[in-house]
């Protein structure tokens, strides 16, 4: 499976590039079925080999076949992360890919910051924090990065552009799992 997602998520971004590919996407779907169906997934491009973040987009909540939603962001990740510029074909034999298929965000009750720390799992959970109209998320991998408690959720609170403190606002939490695919 994880060469069917892969090589998925880089055919699309060499059709976006203009380069050739030879992905057989109807051979995929008749022997993977589940692409089909309706599902939510980030593709992340990351520069060799210092494995730096060079473009993240995805979809939080699944609405369109699984297929079209890694085509789709495989694309926006390369060609349209603002913080980025936007992938060159010469930067293609840099990359590695990784595509991360999201379980359904759940509302996570709790009463304080203390509760919340106790019911997240680092590592595991994928967090989307959502005050007002302000809203943030980071996959389960940016644990890696920021493994303790108080940096990952300063650190997301700023992404919603909001004050590193905003746990202070109570914001709505949800948590979501992530099955990972890596390029090789």
């Amino acid at each position: 499976m994880n060469d069917i997602i892969i090589g998925l998520a880089k055919a699309a971004i060499l059709v976006a590039l203009n380069q050739p590919e030879n992905f057989d996407l109807e051979n995929a779907l008749k022997h993977y079925p589940m692409l089909k169906e309706k599902g939510a997934a980030f593709v992340t491009i990351n520069t060799e080999p210092n494995k730096q973040l060079r473009g993240c987009i995805g979809s939080l909540q699944a609405y369109r076949p699984l297929y079209k939603d890694i085509i789709a962001n495989a694309q926006s990740a390369a060609l349209h992360d603002p913080r980025f510029k936007p992938l060159s074909k010469e930067e293609l034999k840099n990359i590695k890919i990784e595509v991360s298929i999201l379980s359904e965000p759940k509302p996570l009750p709790y009463e304080n910051r203390d509760e919340l720390k106790k019911k997240i799992t680092p590592f595991k959970d994928g967090v989307v924090l959502k005050y007002k109209t302000y809203q943030a998320t980071y996959l389960p991998q940016v644990w890696d990065q920021l493994p303790q408690f108080d940096d990952f959720f300063t650190s997301l609170c700023m992404k919603a552009n909001l004050p590193g403190s905003c746990l202070e606002l109570h914001p709505d939490i949800l948590l979501y799992q992530v099955t990972k695919y890596e390029e090789q």
